[in-house]
This record gives C-alpha cells, sequence and structure tokens, in this order.
C-alpha cells in the first residue's frame, strides 16, 4: 500500500499533492532567489562590505590627522600637568615613547624625539641642582650632605644659597622636574608624529600669521636634528679635525648656515605663492569684525575668571564664557572670509583620528579626575615611597591603546 507522502512525491498518481504555486497568483517564495528577501540580504551584504572595504582602507599605512596628534599629545601633557607622582610621570613618559617608536614615519622631523628626551633629562638635573643651590633655607628631613650656607644681602631675604642637602630638597626638585620633563616630551611626541606642513594647513585661515609662528616655534628643534644628521653625514665622507672644540665648530656653523638657508628659501617660496595676501574689505567689515574679535576676547576672559571664582556671579561665569566663544568664532570665521585659501588634497578626518583625539580627550578628563579625588596620590610628599592610583594605570593604558589604533606611516625610503 502507497503511503500518502509516496502519492503525493509520484508525478503520475491522481492524488499527488500540487507544488506550491509562484508568481503573481500564488505570490512570491520569500526565501526564493529571486526574492526580495534575499535582495535586502544582498544590499546588506554589499554595504557590510563597503564598511569594511573603508575600515580596511583607512587602517592602510599614511599619516594620520596632525590635528588629532597634538590631541592627544596635548591630553598627556594636560595629565602629566596634574601630577607630582614620579612613577605616574615615568608611566607617562613610557607611553609616548611607546607610541613613537611604533607610528613614526622615516621623515627627519620624526627622528627628533631622542632630543626631547634628552632635554627631558636636562631639565630634570637641572630642576634638582637648582632646588640644592637655592632650597636650603627650607630643607627638611635627613641630610645627605652639609653644604656651608653663603649669606645673601637683604634684599635677598627668605633665599639661601647652598645649605644642608636633605632628601626633600632633592626629590621635590626630581618631582617637579619630571612633571615639566614630561610635558615636554609629550610636545616632542607630537612633534616627532605630526607633519608640521599639514598642521600649518590645518590652521584656520584667520589666524594664519599665527599659525604660521607657531608652526616655526614647535619645529625648530626637528630642523636642528636634520641639519645636524645632513651635516654629520657630508662630515663623514671627509676627513677633517675631530677635537672637541674645532669639531664643534665644524659643526656648528654648517649647521647655522644651513638653518638660515632654507628659511630664506621658505620666505622666498611662500613669497611667490603669493602666502599672506589678503582681499579687499570695506570698512564695515573691518569694524564688524573687530567688534566680535573684541567681544569674544572679553567674553572668554571673564568667563574664565568668574569659572575659576567661585565668589564671583554665576551669570559671568559659564553663560558669559559662551557668548564670548561665540562671538570668537564668528569673529575668526569673519576674518578668514578676507584670506582665499585654496587646498589641494584636504586631509578628512576618519575614524582613526577621532579615535585618536577622543583618546587624548580621555586621558584629560582621566587624569583630572584621579588628581581631584584621589589627592595624596596624585601629589605625593617626600617623607614616603609614593603609590600608585588604578586610574594612572588606566590613563596610560588608554593613551597607549588610542594611539596604536593609528595606522603605520607610509615609508618613503628617504635615509638622509
Amino acid at each position: 500500500m502507497t503511503s500518502t507522502q509516496d502519492r503525493s512525491s509520484a508525478p503520475g498518481t491522481p492524488d499527488a499533492v500540487p507544488a506550491a504555486p509562484t508568481g503573481r497568483a500564488g505570490g512570491e517564495v520569500q526565501g526564493g532567489p529571486g526574492g526580495p528577501t534575499s535582495a535586502a540580504a544582498r544590499a546588506r551584504t554589499g554595504a557590510g562590505r563597503r564598511l569594511l572595504a573603508r575600515a580596511r582602507a583607512a587602517r592602510l599605512p599614511r599619516d594620520l590627522h596632525p590635528v588629532a596628534w597634538w590631541v592627544w599629545a596635548l591630553g598627556l601633557a594636560t595629565a602629566a600637568s596634574l601630577t607630582t607622582n614620579p612613577f605616574a610621570l615615568l608611566l607617562l613618559v613610557g607611553s609616548a615613547a611607546l607610541v613613537v617608536s611604533a607610528r613614526h614615519g622615516d621623515q627627519p622631523w620624526s627622528r627628533s624625539f631622542r632630543f626631547y628626551l634628552a632635554l627631558g633629562a636636562a631639565i630634570v638635573a637641572l630642576r634638582v641642582t637648582f632646588r640644592v643651590l637655592l632650597g636650603g633655607a627650607y630643607a627638611t628631613g635627613p641630610v645627605l650632605l652639609d653644604l656651608p650656607s653663603i649669606p645673601l644681602p637683604g634684599f635677598a631675604a627668605g633665599i639661601a644659597l647652598l645649605g644642608p642637602v636633605t632628601t626633600s630638597t632633592v626629590l621635590s626638585g626630581l618631582y617637579d622636574g619630571l612633571r615639566l620633563a614630561a610635558i615636554v616630551i609629550a610636545v616632542g611626541a607630537a612633534n616627532a608624529l605630526a607633519n608640521p606642513k599639514r598642521l600649518l594647513r590645518s590652521v584656520p585661515a584667520a589666524l594664519y600669521e599665527v599659525g604660521t609662528a607657531l608652526v616655526v616655534a614647535v619645529t625648530v628643534l626637528p630642523q636642528l636634528a636634520e641639519s645636524v644628521q645632513r651635516v654629520r653625514a657630508a662630515q663623514s665622507l671627509r676627513s677633517g679635525p675631530s677635537g672637541r672644540v674645532r669639531g664643534l665648530r665644524r659643526l656648528l656653523v654648517p649647521v647655522l648656515e644651513d638653518a638660515l638657508e632654507r628659511s630664506l628659501a621658505m620666505a622666498a617660496s611662500m613669497d611667490a605663492r603669493g602666502y599672506g595676501r589678503t582681499a579687499g574689505a570695506d570698512a564695515r567689515s573691518r569694524r564688524r569684525t573687530g567688534a566680535l574679535m573684541l567681544t569674544g576676547l572679553v567674553g572668554v576672559c571673564v568667563g574664565v575668571y568668574a569659572v575659576l571664582d567661585q565668589t564671583a556671579p554665576r551669570v559671568l561665569a559659564l553663560p558669559m564664557l559662551g557668548v564670548g566663544l561665540l562671538a570668537a568664532v564668528l569673529g575668526l570665521r569673519a576674518a578668514g572670509a578676507r584670506v582665499p585659501r585654496t587646498r589641494y588634497r584636504p586631509d578628512r578626518w576618519r575614524w582613526p583620528e577621532v579615535v585618536v583625539a577622543l583618546g587624548g580627550l580621555a586621558v584629560g578628563v582621566l587624569a583630572w579626575h584621579t588628581s581631584t579625588h584621589q589627592v595624596a596620590l596624585a601629589y605625593p610628599g617626600t617623607d614616603a615611597l609614593p603609590g600608585l592610583a588604578p586610574g594612572a594605570l588606566v590613563v596610560c593604558v588608554v593613551a597607549v591603546l588610542t594611539g596604536l589604533v593609528a595606522p603605520p606611516p607610509p615609508v618613503t625610503g628617504d635615509d638622509a
């Protein structure tokens, strides 16, 4: 006897169950190859592939936006300024060094980080030296070295030259020096990671003169480092006096000459391209721009003062600060309209730039929270071994992870 399933599957039996209808009469098959479900799946797959391709393209070797690196580095500098804990400061310096070693390029200005490390070590040594020379009057704790005190005239009351060198004197100088050195090294990390020429392009049009001065100021040390490397490479190809004085003269004079020639060449090229020329503006627009800038300056100053002074009226705090910032932004926008600019291949912000910049902001906020709620660990004394707050570890982990999110830099093959 044939079962119902056998009869339904047999094509010639009268009791065969007809196949499911297709087409308009029977409706679309929701799971079929030509149905709307498959089309939606293909659309989702295509969108996912496009997002994956964009994510992979963002991770290709390229230069990160310089503003993102500077926000990240300023977050580290802010964290360093909010503590004198030597272990936290050393962790911040190590975080900056780790990110620089993993994400610096092969351009000459990318090799300037070691000079900032040397400058930081010199700052610590000078800070301790000056504290030993001038801190004898307020020395407390065990005496390490008993130096004679030199009396000073009456107009220098409160300052003692030499005197007993104690552990508190040395440690306080060491802590303050480490804090200043960490701030300098954070700025050096930004100089080693961010392209200074691209940073100049990111400055608003209204601040092109200030931006030029800032770029020149922050790139002095990288340019000197590049000049030193070029001069040393040239001198290694020919013999010459190797003494300290003569060798220094052979190195110093070409370095200064090279820096001067490059500055003159840069000025000539900028003048040839019409850099700094402004479009014509009538007196009314100039007065409006000046009034907005002055209002913004006064509003920001009054607002910041009211925020810091708890006795000031609250209407002068955040409301005045907001009005001042709004007026300053409008003034900068009006002033920038007088400076026509063209951009070739403008720098775009992608998700690595956003992550790096947010990481810098998070580092600053976490450091502020730690310094506010754990004052004893953020500002330790000199009478005991300082402890390390868990927030300091979180700050360093966030700084390293967000810094390593940046794509690897491109390799130009320039070993000069």
